[in-house]
């Protein structure tokens, strides 16, 4: 009982509020002394811990003592805890906004960005990586939504202790990407703990950041393919043109009705070249927008329409009648309406070329289950569902547009290869009609950036079916 009270006494004169005189009589005279200075401040103490008590239940809330809180040294102390107390409610809203400054900016992020701790538990994921793998990948282990061997490999040496690394991967999807994974030890400091005071160890954590470098890669290597397939098929129509040209300048520099023969070929030939080179490029740029989706809306029937205008003379000169049927009230679709109109170009090009002659070419634009989608593909692309790692939604609706010609058909073994690039399954007869073998890897292309699909069926003797299948705008 005297040690405590003691205490009390001491504070009290080190805060100035009993004279020394006062603490002198009550050590003269104890145990009476000590008991008047206690009575004289008991009141004062009982207001302190009444006020410290509600300060308990409501932190933050401190106000300055009232009238019925004193006017001696309860007064003082409770003017000093109310300070005190605004002061530390300050510090932690100004800490909680800089927790939501720091939490947005990490949402806002366009990359994704992993936080993980031991066993390869997921701690923290931002927007970006819960879009790309989902929301589900919280608190959970990461080889449940990356299951790339090189990335956990790389994430369980930086946990056990390695410096940084880098590692590039594919991630399959309906458009495989390219990601650069960043994977850094992340070292925190628990709450509460100090510099050099530490009293537990802290956990190992890493920080794995994606970047999606698709583009980069995929410029790369459409420039390699270009060189590659330029070289490869402008050979030959650049040896046939200087070959013409050293014949006209040599053995038919005189001889009139060769000189026409032979310009007419080699205008054929540039022309073909000029195709050629324009398809490629057009492949090109294609390819490295492929796996960004588009975002405009496009109407079917309108495209299906301007492309039908644009061959009505070549179907003409052919004796080939072109029909179309449409559904009434069709929805639009999500899409790029410059790639969508090359897409409707290029296979009624193909209906027209390959038909026999007196026949029709007939277009069907029709509303379908997602589900209906039928026929030898190439390739199917999954219309949903990102990188492979959960099954993808199916699509409710989609648009078809049918392209049935009359010719001699395809050979089944052939349909599984018909969008590579430059495949021909009659190379003279592609070549005699002005093909340039890209007109259907660019029709994939363009499909797999809307998530679209095509299918072929054919059959020999009787003619062919190019369907485009094509998502529905919401």
């Amino acid at each position: 009982m005297m040690a405590p009270l003691m205490t009390v006494v001491v504070c009290l004169l080190f805060e100035g509020s009993v004279a020394p005189w006062a603490l002198a009589a009550a050590a003269v005279l104890p145990p009476a002394g000590a008991g008047w200075v206690a009575m004289i401040y008991r009141r004062e103490v009982l207001i302190v811990s009444i006020y410290l008590g509600k300060l308990a239940e409501a932190p933050g809330t401190a106000t300055e003592p009232g009238p019925d809180e004193g006017d001696g040294i309860a007064h003082d102390l409770i003017t000093r805890i109310a300070r005190l107390d605004r002061a530390n409610a300050q510090r932690i809203n100004q800490f909680a906004t800089r927790v939501e400054i720091n939490e947005a900016i990490l949402e806002a992020l366009p990359d994704p960005l992993i936080l993980i701790g031991g066993e390869r538990r997921v701690r923290h994921a931002n927007q970006a990586a819960r879009t790309l793998f989902g929301n589900r990948m919280v608190d959970v282990d990461l080889t449940l939504s990356l299951r790339h061997p090189e990335v956990v490999g790389a994430v369980d040496a930086v946990l056990g202790g390695s410096a940084s690394r880098t590692v590039e991967f594919p991630l399959p999807g309906p458009v495989e990407c390219i990601y650069q994974a960043r994977i850094k030890p992340f070292l925190h400091r628990p709450a509460g703990l100090s510099n050099g005071h530490d009293s537990q160890p802290v956990p190992p954590m890493v920080l794995l950041s994606l970047h999606d470098i698709t583009t980069i890669k995929r410029s790369e290597q459409s420039r390699a393919d270009f060189v590659a397939n330029a070289s490869h098929e402008l050979r030959t129509p650049l040896a046939t043109l200087i070959g013409f040209i050293e014949t006209l300048r040599g053995p038919a520099r005189d001889d009139q009705p060769a000189r026409e023969r032979f310009l007419g070929i080699m205008h054929d030939q540039s022309t073909r070249m000029a195709r050629l080179v324009d398809d490629l490029l057009s492949l090109s740029r294609i390819e490295l927008d492929e796996h960004t989706r588009p975002t405009g809306r496009v109407d079917v029937v309108r495209s299906v329409g301007a492309a039908i205008a644009a061959f009505e003379l070549k179907a003409a000169a052919r004796r080939v009648r072109l029909r179309v049927s449409a559904a009434e009230n069709l929805p639009m679709v999500v899409g790029d309406a410059d790639q969508l109109s090359q897409v409707m170009h290029n296979l009624i090009s193909n209906g027209i070329k390959y038909t026999h002659e007196q026949t029709e070419v007939t277009v069907t634009i029709a509303l379908t289950d997602a589900t209906a989608v039928g026929g030898t593909t190439a390739p199917v692309l999954a219309a949903a569902g990102t990188a492979g790692r959960r099954p993808p939604r199916p699509v409710p609706q989609m648009i078809s547009v049918a392209i049935t010609d009359q010719g001699e058909g395809i050979p089944r073994t052939h349909l599984p290869r018909l969008t590579e690039r430059f495949y021909r399954v009659d190379p003279a007869r592609s070549r005699a009609l002005g093909g340039t073998g890209l007109g259907l890897a660019i029709v994939k292309h363009i499909l797999n950036r809307h998530r679209g699909r095509l299918t072929i069926e054919s059959e020999v003797g009787r003619g062919s079916t190019f369907t485009v299948w094509l998502p529905v705008a919401p």
